[in-house]
């Protein structure tokens, strides 16, 4: 049997097959070999290198700041909001005024228009009231004769008209 060729990778090996056979084998065994302990060094250097950068990363967000800065941003923030506070209490307000106007208002048309129609139904009462009047007043006049009963007419009817006059000024007010 010939003499075996060392394998380049593992000076150790020894596969028992001729050499060229040998150098093919061992070249397809120990390979993947060789990529896995590359691989290997790679993830270390990475999974140190991301280490490294977390650890100096958080040792920066505890950091304690000067009591001077510290008391400059709880007065800034004070403030802001003392402004914000006051900035909301005066839109409150504002709005409260507006809404009480707008209230105002709306009672003062609502009372405007109770008043019209209270006008307008107290003139069409007393429309109605002389126009019942006048009818009676003519019936009456229906027993007098000549002259008298025009004027009874002319006074009844002038009386109505001047009854209708007054109503339709009182609506228009």
């Amino acid at each position: 049997m010939p003499r075996r060729k060392p394998c380049r990778t593992f000076p150790t090996c020894e596969v028992g097959v001729e050499d060229y056979q040998h150098s093919n084998l061992c070249r397809m065994l120990h390979k993947n070999v060789g990529n896995w302990r590359t691989q290997l060094k790679s993830i270390s250097m990475w999974s140190c290198a991301l280490l490294t950068c977390a650890v100096l990363g958080m040792s920066g967000c505890n950091k304690a700041q000067s009591p001077d800065k510290i008391r400059h941003d709880i007065a800034a923030a004070q403030n802001e909001a003392a402004q914000d506070k006051a900035k909301a209490e005066e839109k409150r307000k504002s709005e409260e005024r507006q809404a009480s106007a707008d209230l105002a208002k709306a009672k003062a048309d609502a009372q405007s228009k109770a008043a019209d129609r209270s006008v307008a139904a107290v003139a069409d009462a007393a429309v109605t009231e002389a126009e019942a009047d006048t009818t009676v007043a003519l019936a009456k006049c229906e027993s007098l004769e000549g002259d008298a009963q025009q004027k009874c007419k002319d006074a009844a009817n002038t009386h109505l008209a001047s009854v209708k006059k007054r109503a339709k000024a009182a609506e228009a007010q």
